[in-house]
């Protein structure tokens, strides 16, 4: 029988090739629109591209979720799909991937798809990814409504947080006003956020520098959950030294079982901007 786990672009990770598994990943990719230029949010998007052209533009961008048929050409190319978005209180791409799954199963009634809203993005998915594929692999006869119940109660106990240091799209998307945005930046101050258990955006905290932030950042973990054994994944964008000093800092604050670090896609990024920190544990 064949799985596939299919994911938007939001999760940092393009199609990972697992050998000798029984399981693919898909990625499905936003489309990001800055001014008259378009970015497709796959393994050719260029991200230092990205973020010069989003720098250069006068106007808004904005994003574009996968159209469903995306979504349903991705699942009718299993017997099983477990699918998990970006937070359906940020975009329409939960919409997207559901109206995907009733297109194939009209066509394919034969197939078993679920789609989990991750309530969030980033790390959390790819963290929901690899537990899906373990959960599959593990068992002798994997059971579908089995393991999409325990991802299920997986995704509730997972968090995220994330720290910014550029305002620029916040500013030109009217989230914030540009005399508030210049001076945070000027005063190298810090927003540090989380998600609610609904998946919308929670501000948490500000500190000012980065050794403050992190362990401001800490702090918020320690106190959103218990973090003993807990697998950490910082997505960075264009910020490998923050993601490295982030990670001494969590290691040497909480018990987690470990902290990988990954570069931030397309989506990820445009939301994130340069230097921006997203965690998920």
């Amino acid at each position: 029988m064949a799985w596939n786990i299919v994911c938007d672009s939001s999760a940092d990770m393009a199609d990972q090739k697992w050998e000798d598994s029984l399981v693919r990943f898909i990625s499905v990719p936003l489309r990001l629109l800055v001014g008259e230029r378009e970015f497709v949010d796959d393994e050719h998007i260029r991200v230092p591209q990205l973020l010069e052209a989003m720098r250069e533009e006068k106007t808004a961008s904005s994003t574009a979720c996968p159209s469903p048929y995306a979504f349903a050409q991705a699942f009718s190319s299993a017997d099983c799909s477990i699918c998990f978005t970006i937070s359906g209180n940020l975009s329409g791409t939960l919409a997207a991937a559901t109206t995907g799954r009733e297109l194939a199963l009209e066509e394919y009634p034969e197939k078993k798809v679920c789609v989990i809203d991750s309530k969030s993005t980033s790390g959390c998915m790819v963290l929901l990814a690899r537990r899906a594929r373990a959960l599959i692999e593990e068992a002798v006869n994997p059971d579908f409504e089995k393991i999409c119940a325990e991802l299920r109660i997986y995704q509730a106990a997972l968090r995220t947080v994330f720290t910014l240091e550029n305002f620029d799209n916040l500013i030109k998307n009217g989230r914030m006003r540009p005399l508030v945005g210049n001076l945070l930046h000027s005063l190298g101050i810090h927003v540090i956020a989380d998600t609610t258990p609904q998946g919308s955006i929670h501000v948490a905290d500000k500190a000012r520098g980065e050794t403050k932030t992190y362990q401001a950042i800490t702090k918020q973990m320690a106190a959103s959950k218990d973090c003993t054994g807990a697998e950490v994944i910082i997505s960075h964008c264009q910020n490998l030294p923050g993601a490295v000093k982030l990670k001494e800092q969590i290691l040497r604050d909480l018990p987690v079982k470990g902290v990988e670090i990954m570069a931030c896609r397309g989506l990820t990024s445009f939301y994130a901007m340069e230097k921006g920190l997203i965690l998920g544990y």
